[in-house]
């Protein structure tokens, strides 16, 4: 298929050095403080600092940034990266994700540091920390033209949808559930769009706790009955992430590169730490320091990757619903599921309530993104936010039609396209970082 490769093309060898690479400095450079300041970040986002400047509070930031990052790609993109790229794909998704922390504490840390009040409220994000910060207006036109085609093509509507329609189908088999799924979904979308940042922070700080803890209690169960499996299961991730042909042989096509290639991908596209999208709501928050809002963001990797990922990666592993003949996407996830001792029907229920929860959050967290990235490129016509959402919310029907397997292309490859600008960004500001973070501390 020309998209995926297309797709494999972006994330080859160069785009994983770049997005590991970059995690590994900013790690460095920030003296592992994504390691050593943990706690400090869950004392900020829960403390919050409501008399400073801004239009949310920080926990608020998080839950939205949350809401976009914790969809689709914790349930179904965790399993099929593991499918395709084997086990060892988690194992990388894992360590990229300790990592990320960092990035997106950089992105965090810039994003108020660069960020503009407006009369429509506080603006910020990659475009301005590229335009203002590292000087480069063009790359910050691409990141947010790119920033809002990802939005309206794929990660704010098509990957999402998606997912949801799968599981409907799978409740409620029928022609029509497509078309009364995505309808359904595009009203209720529209409705909390209407209401601006302060409808969709409010929205996420009720849904993302509700969702995540929804899907994590039936994930938990499902291990404490395989729990006499999770070593052998942790033993294969590692070793098909280290010596992929060792175990399966040279015929199985699993090799480092590809356990890399979906680990890492997969991996941006759940936590999103280097693309860019996190710093958009970040600029928002109500913080009196850039250091605080850093801290703050660099919690969504290790909650959405390192806790949410590494569920969903160890139950498909255990039941060995990844290589389960004749299943893909949703339905991955799904088949480990099937493996509680509950009717069939009432787990299909649960599961497509967790999957429309989570892509619903990410959805309207997404359009965020993309009215944001207009709002820079068009700043004089603010009339543009509206006719953006009336393309969003159809582009958002359309996605009910498409395949998985395109849903899941279009999403690496403008994954990679935000991607690329902003690390280059994070990279040429990193020593303004590592300097104020510096002082801060000291």
């Amino acid at each position: 298929m020309l998209l995926e490769k297309i797709a494999n093309f972006l994330w080859g060898p160069g785009t994983l050095l770049l997005v590991l690479g970059t995690g590994i400095y900013l790690t460095l450079g920030t003296r592992f403080l994504s390691f050593t300041k943990l706690k400090t970040a869950f004392s900020a986002a829960l403390k919050g600092d409501s008399e400073a400047p801004g239009e949310v509070s920080g926990w608020a930031a998080l839950c939205t940034s949350l809401a976009a990052t914790l969809g689709t790609g914790n349930i179904i993109g965790v399993a099929t990266a593991v499918a395709a790229g084997g086990p060892g794909a988690l194992f990388w998704m894992v360590v990229s994700s300790f990592f990320g922390m960092a990035t997106k504490y950089a992105e965090g840390y810039l994003a108020v540091q660069y960020r503009r009040r407006t009369k429509a409220g506080f603006i910020g994000g990659p475009f301005y920390y590229l335009e203002q910060g590292l000087k480069r207006p063009f790359l910050a036109k691409v990141f947010a033209f790119s920033c809002v085609l990802c939005c309206l093509i794929s990660m704010g509507t098509t990957s999402q949808i998606n997912g949801m329609v799968e599981a409907a189908e799978d409740v409620f088999p029928s022609p029509y559930t497509p078309l009364i799924a995505g309808a359904v979904t595009t009203l209720l979308v529209g409705l909390v769009l209407s209401g601006g940042i302060k409808r969709i922070a409010s929205v996420s700080t009720l849904l993302v706790p509700l969702m995540a803890g929804l899907y994590t209690g039936l994930i938990l169960w499902l291990l404490i009955l395989n729990v006499s499996k999770i070593p052998a299961a942790l033993g294969l991730i590692v070793r098909s992430a280290i010596a992929p042909k060792a175990v399966f042989g040279g015929t199985a096509g699993y090799t480092i590169q590809k356990a890399l290639r979906y680990g890492l991908g997969r991996g941006i596209f759940s936590n999103e730490a280097g693309m860019g999208s996190d710093p958009i709501t970040a600029a928002a928050a109500k913080t009196a320091h850039p250091v605080h809002q850093g801290l703050i963001s660099m919690l969504g990797p290790f909650l959405d990757t390192v806790v949410m990922c590494t569920l969903t990666g160890l139950a498909v592993v255990v039941t060995e619903a990844w290589r389960a003949p004749g299943i893909d996407g949703a339905n991955i996830t799904l088949y480990a599921l099937q493996q509680l001792p509950l009717p069939r029907t009432f787990l299909s229920l649960l599961y497509m309530l967790c999957l429309l929860f989570f892509g619903f959050s990410s959805i309207i967290g997404w359009s965020y993104y993309g009215e944001q990235s207009l709002r820079y490129l068009f700043p004089r016509r603010p009339g543009i936010n509206r006719l953006f959402r009336f393309v969003f919310l159809l582009f958002l029907m359309a996605g009910a039609f498409l395949t998985a397997e395109a849903t899941w292309a279009i999403a690496d490859i403008f994954c990679a396209f935000m991607m690329i600008p902003n690390l280059i960004g994070l990279l040429g500001l990193s020593k303004q970082v590592f300097q104020g973070t510096k002082e801060y501390f000291t």
